[in-house]
């Protein structure tokens, strides 16, 4: 069972630890610093900020130390706006930023190595963001074996079979931004991505156009749902079984809901929450056990049950999160 959070917060980052059936606030890290994500396994974590990377070693905690240390060599990028780890490989780090890059870490985040195609593709395509003055961001990672997805805002999705060495738009991602895309192809402005463990084809898209699905690897896609959305959770027993925050634009009408056949039809998941809410909607899902964390764009931080999904705030005196991020071992 997952005994440790760490959370991203505009001021810093929260340790929380379990405590019973509840989480407790343990200690405050990088404070005053912009936290935008956070990845945790092994006893480290990554956090990314404004300002690059800073990095959580559990055993210097243990000594008393400051347990968070500078871990931006090599980044030519300093705004972060993803980390993710390669599962089943140890110190395989990725790093998504603003303006859209990719880098990646082979040692735990002690160096980076920038993917250059991924920047030629910013410029080739003429990223951009509605909110920034940057060409895009990479806000999104996914993997299954070889297999590596990042999802590009406002550019589609970049996909790679060497594990992430290499970078290519997907076939079914136009390049350049595009809200109106033909059949079968994805809105580009994709916000999150979702891979399911019984394929490395079988994959899933919120955007800022709809909710997507595809199963042959990105080369082509069904859509879903005619929505604006950031955030979808897929069953990984059952990937006819997703939770979706669905909302009518940007934090306009945000609410939770739910589908068990595969997107053919939508049913609300938000007991115990006051929905639609009119500023606001879900950022990401994080799955911790048995239970569903959903960080709201306002800044709060909900969970749920998995069987149920009945809502409850969870340590409301933690402000402004970003990002959650269970310790894996």
């Amino acid at each position: 069972m997952i005994g440790q959070l760490f959370i991203a917060t505009h001021n810093g980052v929260v340790e929380a630890r379990r405590d019973g059936d509840r989480w407790v606030e343990a200690h405050k890290g990088l404070l005053y610093k912009n936290v935008t994500c956070i990845t945790a396994r092994e006893g480290v974590a990554l956090a990314g900020t404004t300002e690059g990377i800073f990095r959580y070693d559990s055993e210097r905690a243990a000594s008393r130390k400051d347990p968070w240390t500078p871990a931006s060599d090599g980044l030519t990028i300093r705004h972060i706006r993803w980390l993710a780890y390669y599962p089943g490989v140890s110190d395989l780090e990725f790093a998504g930023t603003e303006p859209a890059g990719i880098f990646v870490s082979y040692d735990g985040a002690l160096s980076w190595r920038m993917c250059p195609e991924v920047a030629r593709y910013r410029d080739k395509y003429r990223w951009s963001l509605p909110y920034s003055p940057q060409a895009g961001c990479v806000r999104g990672f996914a993997f299954h074996g070889e297999r590596a997805y990042a999802a590009v805002e406002d550019g589609g999705v970049l996909v790679s079979d060497d594990g992430g060495e290499t970078w290519q738009v997907a076939q079914g991602s136009r390049g350049p931004a595009d809200h109106d895309p033909p059949a079968s192809y994805i809105h580009s402005d994709v916000h999150s991505f979702e891979v399911h463990p019984s394929s490395p084809d079988l994959v899933f898209a919120p955007t800022g156009g709809g909710f997507y699905r595809s199963g042959d690897g990105g080369e082509s896609w069904d859509y879903l749902y005619d929505c604006y959305c950031r955030a979808a959770w897929v069953d990984p027993n059952d990937p006819a079984h997703i939770v979706l925050g669905p909302a009518d634009g940007v934090d306009q009408n945000g609410r939770i809901e739910e589908t068990i056949d595969g997107g053919k039809t939508w049913t609300p998941a938000s007991t115990g929450l006051s929905v639609p809410w009119n500023n606001t909607m879900v950022e990401r899902f994080i799955q911790v056990d048995d239970a569903l964390l959903a960080v709201l764009s306002n800044g709060e931080l909900i969970a749920a049950p998995l069987e149920g999904l009945a809502w409850r705030q969870i340590l409301p005196d933690v402000r402004g999160v970003s990002a959650v991020a269970p310790m894996v071992e």
